[in-house]
């Protein structure tokens, strides 16, 4: 029974691949969209495989520039790392897929959109969340959750079903890429105590196969956004594509964690993220040079926050769009430069600059050209220090001598 049609969120990958041929049995059109955030693949074989398999219509369109611009750099602003680690490479295209599968579904007339996300997946959260806020009357559909396929029989249905696919079970990773990085899972990564063997990766080198000399790189930011690299300046999908090619010639960026997932179960993931690590030390570096301590500190807090928005779909939310606002009110004075040293998998702050610093080396510095009044040093540490001394006088309790001077006294006895 015909159902409709349904948009489809379409990599070219396995399991959106077999998930064109799956929705067609149970009687929808399948109209494909895959969004070009960096993913370094053919596109128009993606477009070519999607009518191939069956989708009656197929969209591609280029969303780079809307990516970095949207996604990337406001969570740089953020300094956004989920658990510390995590850069939200993945994550953070996912709003960005939902905003356009619901238009993509009202300009076809769609009854539904649909993923290819497993139910153990971060984005069957992200891109349902985000879709239906944007479009509370759309339904969802996930094949891949709901048909309960192994790995191994998605590989089997999809050679059954003549379905080109980009995997085999003798390498066996789940891929996802963009501008911002590169996800990779399944095969020997599922183990924790396996080191991720070197054809897991793709965008940087293996360390010790990395250059003997270090390479220096310069990194200009103007509101707390990059602007240039090694002095040139460069829009951000160029600066961070070349980033990508420097950063990952010297194997710096590899990230393998173990990640709370919000399903409520603990995974092992493995990203490789060169532009990415750089951008975020080089960031980080111009704001301790740039804000006072109060505004670094609480934006410390606010960072995990945003971080964890973004991890678990909540890009659309009245809290996310807040912390945004606090975020770029600051970055207007995050402009400056950070030196970076690039070296055998390590990315090192060497230099920062800025013309509005608030490190004053005259204040700072020991030598004889200190500014810095030492005289008033002693009435604020009296004032300063006062809560704690009231607080013990006060409070005064019987003392006692140090345990070490009672093992001292013992033994001289």
């Amino acid at each position: 029974m015909y159902k409709g049609k349904v948009v489809l969120a379409y990599s070219g990958g396995l399991d959106t691949s077999v998930a064109i041929k799956w929705l067609q049995e149970q009687g929808y059109d399948v109209v494909t969209f895959t969004a070009d955030v960096g993913q370094n693949i053919d596109l128009d074989e993606v477009k070519e495989k999607a009518f191939k398999i069956g989708a009656v219509n197929a969209y591609v369109m280029d969303l780079k520039k809307e990516f970095v611009e949207t996604m990337v750099w406001p969570a740089l602003k953020a300094n956004a790392l989920y658990e510390g680690k995590y850069p939200l490479n993945s994550a953070l295209s996912r709003p960005l897929i939902a905003k356009y599968l619901a238009w993509i579904a009202e300009v076809e007339g769609a009854v539904a959109v649909a993923h290819g996300c497993t139910g153990k997946g971060q984005d069957q959260v992200r891109i349902e969340v985000c879709s239906k806020a944007l479009n509370p009357d759309l339904e969802v559909l996930a094949p891949v959750r709901d048909w309960h396929f192994s790995r191994d029989a998605e590989i089997e249905y999809a050679k059954a079903n003549d379905i080109p696919i980009p995997i085999t079970k003798e390498s066996p990773y789940s891929i996802d890429s963009n501008l911002w990085g590169r996800s990779i899972e399944c095969g020997p990564l599922e183990d924790p105590w396996v080191e991720p063997p070197s054809d897991a990766f793709t965008m940087t080198v293996d360390p010790w196969e990395a250059p003997d000399e270090p390479e220096y790189v310069e990194i200009g930011f103007k509101d707390g956004i990059p602007v240039s690299l090694n002095g040139q300046q460069m829009d951000g999908v160029t600066l961070i594509l070349k980033l990508n090619e420097i950063a990952g010639k010297h194997g710096v960026g590899r990230i393998d964690m173990i990640e709370d997932r919000l399903v409520g179960f603990k995974s092992r993931e493995v990203y490789e993220c060169p532009a990415t690590v750089v951008l975020l030390q080089a960031h980080q570096a111009v704001e301790s040079m740039t804000l006072p301590k109060e505004v670094i500190t609480t934006k410390m807090d606010l960072s995990l926050k945003y971080a964890e928005l973004t991890y678990v779909g909540y890009w659309f939310s009245p809290l996310k769009e807040a912390l945004d606002a606090f975020f770029d009110n600051i970055q207007k004075y995050v402009n400056g430069t950070a030196r970076i040293r690039l070296y055998k998998g390590n990315a090192v702050v060497v230099g920062i600059k800025a013309d509005k610093a608030l490190y004053q080396e005259d204040i700072a510095t020991y030598s004889d050209k200190d500014a810095f009044d030492h005289e008033a040093a002693k009435g604020f540490i009296t004032i300063w220090g006062l809560p704690a001394v009231t607080w013990k006088s006060v409070h005064k309790e019987k003392s006692e001598k140090p345990s070490f001077l009672k093992v001292v006294g013992n033994g001289a006895n």
